[in-house]
């Protein structure tokens, strides 16, 4: 049987980023079972993604912006990926759980996508919420969270990373195929099942 290669990348600051790319694996693991390969690693120099039949990729959000890490691996994508499916997404304090929340959390993606190459045209880009520590973030920054209504802690809503992780499983190139005796390909069986919350981190 030959399997699907996914990837899941992504640079993390204080953890709360590669607590969501573990679970998004997860969840791949989960619901493709054996007709994937599903690799995480953090955003490195030295990972090729050319070997990898899909990708998803993703960063904190410092600045309106990603960290350099997935920024230098994104570029690198855009020119070895080729047609190859890729999907974003990116980590910071305010979850779009509200329509206002949802406005920020909106305009914060069209920033962090500024910073994207140009031509590159991901699936998908997804925000979801972090953990949050006021402890050291400007002050600026704890007045504009207070007034959104916000409070420190663990806000990544596991049940949409699930949600967006499944569309992913539904979307991945079927180049998997088990051969029967008798000649005919059938596709390789897929399952559901439900994954517990994961810890912070």
């Amino acid at each position: 049987m030959e399997r699907t290669r996914v990837l899941v990348a992504y640079a993390t600051a204080a953890g709360s980023t590669r607590g969501i790319a573990d679970r998004i694996a997860d969840r791949l693991r989960e619901v493709v079972g054996d007709a994937a390969e599903v690799v995480v690693r953090p955003a490195d120099p030295e990972l090729d993604v050319r070997s990898f039949d899909a990708v998803v990729l993703g960063s904190a959000v410092h600045d309106m912006a990603w960290l350099p890490a997935a920024t230098h691996l994104l570029r690198r994508a855009r020119v070895t990926l080729g047609d190859r499916p890729l999907w974003c997404f990116s980590v910071a304090g305010v979850a779009p759980r509200d329509p206002v929340r949802r406005l920020v959390t909106d305009r914060e993606l069209q920033r962090v996508e500024r910073g994207f190459p140009s031509g590159l045209a991901p699936r998908d880009h997804r925000l979801f919420g972090g953990v949050v520590v006021l402890r050291g973030m400007p002050l600026w920054g704890r007045l504009f969270w207070l007034a959104l209504g916000g409070r420190p802690g663990d806000h990544r809503d596991w049940a949409a990373v699930d949600r967006w992780a499944d569309g992913i499983a539904a979307a991945l190139p079927t180049v998997r195929r088990a051969a029967s005796p008798a000649g005919d390909e059938r596709p390789a069986a897929r399952g559901t099942s439900a994954v517990p919350p994961a810890p912070g981190r």
